[in-house]
């Protein structure tokens, strides 16, 4: 069906909101600018914590082949750009990979 590339990363509650402006000014239309042909989408998900701020990515990948282009040959380590690292406070190193099995869509 599809790949699904999850990440974590965590910065303070001050610097959520120009993290979050930097993925979407600059990561984001990094990662679309590659052109990767099975590269489908990029979601982000944001949780305010009581001492810091959880983000998460989710893309989608039409294969493993997919993503070893986007990312290359050791593809489940993460590339997090120097402007990104000033902002956060952690991240994972690497990514995790699951193969999307079923998606139920409701429909009223």
């Amino acid at each position: 069906m599809a790949v699904k590339r999850i990440w974590h990363g965590w910065t303070t509650h001050e610097n959520a909101d120009p993290y979050q402006e930097l993925l979407h000014k600059e990561v984001f239309p990094g990662i679309e600018s590659k052109e990767i042909e099975g590269y489908r989408c990029v979601e982000l998900f944001r949780r305010d914590l009581d001492d810091e701020v959880e983000f998460i990515t989710i893309m989608t990948f039409d294969a493993l082949k997919d993503v070893i282009d986007f990312q290359g040959k050791n593809y489940e380590l993460c590339y997090v750009p120097e402007s990104a690292q000033k902002l956060l406070k952690r991240w994972d190193q690497v990514a995790i990979h699951y193969d999307s099995v079923e998606k139920r869509v409701h429909r009223i």
